[in-house]
């Protein structure tokens, strides 16, 4: 294993530092860890979170705009209640908070744990669960699909309503509409290697790639041959786009009850004429020279269908270590979606407007 690395104990805590050092903007909290931006106006905070190893997600995406803070655990591995409380404490103006959750087990069940903590504290208090991957429904790692790429789309938009002044209730329904207009697939080349770890997480030939990957190098649907981006990309807009009919079950914390409501909810289907963002993300290792090859295949494969491109965004976004492969991430678009997307954030690995 070669890293640029001192200790493996040590690998997101010194991460951690350097990235606030690189950008003083940003307040580091070492005990417990979280990351944040100093904001004196009364606005939702929008907190999210989750284990290290796909940066930039999340602590790279903490900026106007965007999130307020992020609560990083140990690579791979979900940050405890206590973070997470103590992280939405500090961070909470009086308008309350959100957090936006990755479906991973453990994720869920830790940032559950702080909804309810803060709701003791008399924090006004939201959650949104992510799960946008239509690769794998329900495994080792997850109950329902897992929570990828659409959690930084879901992060940009919803940070922006945040900072026009939406109160709590307005962008917990906001993310959960995003979410269910919103469907992921990944492949993998080459796996990744964690450090605590020293090896590739799994073996994959010469000829073969992981198809359906997670982002810590999950299994997928099966393994499969190479062949050119043109075909790999043709199929993975069938698995996008041919997910049709199915529900979710959607968790949603009862502020006046104190409790957890579930209900059903039917994931929208994607017809020809939508407007999409287009997200087409790098696992850490693929050149951006071959991402947008990819994303050449995909706004072909997309206009083909009858669709447009309304936006798009690629590079690193949602990463896996130094895993080499890709992810196609659409989110469909009305009006309100694009002018929150356009309006501007200022985090450190996403820049636009003023």
């Amino acid at each position: 294993m070669k890293k640029l690395i001192n200790n493996v104990e040590d690998v997101m805590k010194e991460q951690v530092e350097g990235l606030c050092l690189a950008h003083p903007e940003l307040k580091l909290s070492e005990d417990p860890c979280y990351v944040y931006r100093e904001d004196d106006r009364d606005t939702v905070a929008l907190v999210s979170g989750g284990g290290s190893g796909h940066e930039p997600m999340h602590i790279g995406f903490i900026g106007e705009g965007m999130l307020r803070a992020a609560c990083p655990g140990q690579v791979f591995s979900s940050p405890t209640p206590d973070q997470i409380l103590e992280c939405g404490k500090a961070v909470n103006t009086g308008k309350g908070v959100l957090l936006l959750i990755k479906n991973y087990t453990g994720d869920v069940l830790n940032f559950e744990t702080a909804v309810e903590l803060l709701h003791f504290e008399d924090i006004p208090v939201g959650s949104v669960t992510i799960d946008d991957d239509v690769a794998v429904k329900d495994s080792h790692y997850t109950a329902g699909r897992r929570g990828v790429g659409a959690t930084v789309l879901i992060e940009k938009i919803v940070g922006a309503a945040a900072e026009s002044g939406a109160d709590l209730e307005r962008l917990e329904v906001l993310a959960r509409g995003l979410n269910n207009k919103s469907r992921s697939f990944g492949v993998a080349l080459r796996a990744c290697v964690v450090p605590a770890v020293g090896k590739p997480s799994f073996d994959l030939a010469d000829d073969e790639i992981e198809f359906g990957v997670g982002i810590h190098g999950e299994p997928g649907i099966k393994r499969r041959k190479t062949g050119g981006v043109q075909s790999l990309v043709t199929d993975m807009l069938k698995e996008l786009l041919g997910n049709t009919g199915y529900s979710r079950t959607v968790r949603s914390w009862n502020r006046r009850e104190g409790n957890w409501d579930e209900a059903e909810t039917r994931v929208e289907d994607f017809s020809a004429g939508d407007e999409l963002i287009v997200m087409v993300n790098g696992m850490g290792a693929t050149p951006a020279s071959e991402l947008y090859g990819a994303y050449r295949e995909v706004h072909k494969g997309l206009a083909a269908a009858g669709f447009k491109v309304a936006r798009n965004l690629v590079g690193n976004y949602c990463t896996a270590l130094n895993m080499e492969g890709f992810s196609i991430t659409l989110l469909k678009a009305d009006a309100e979606t694009l002018t929150f997307w356009d309006a501007p954030v200022n985090a450190p690995s996403l820049r636009w407007g003023q």
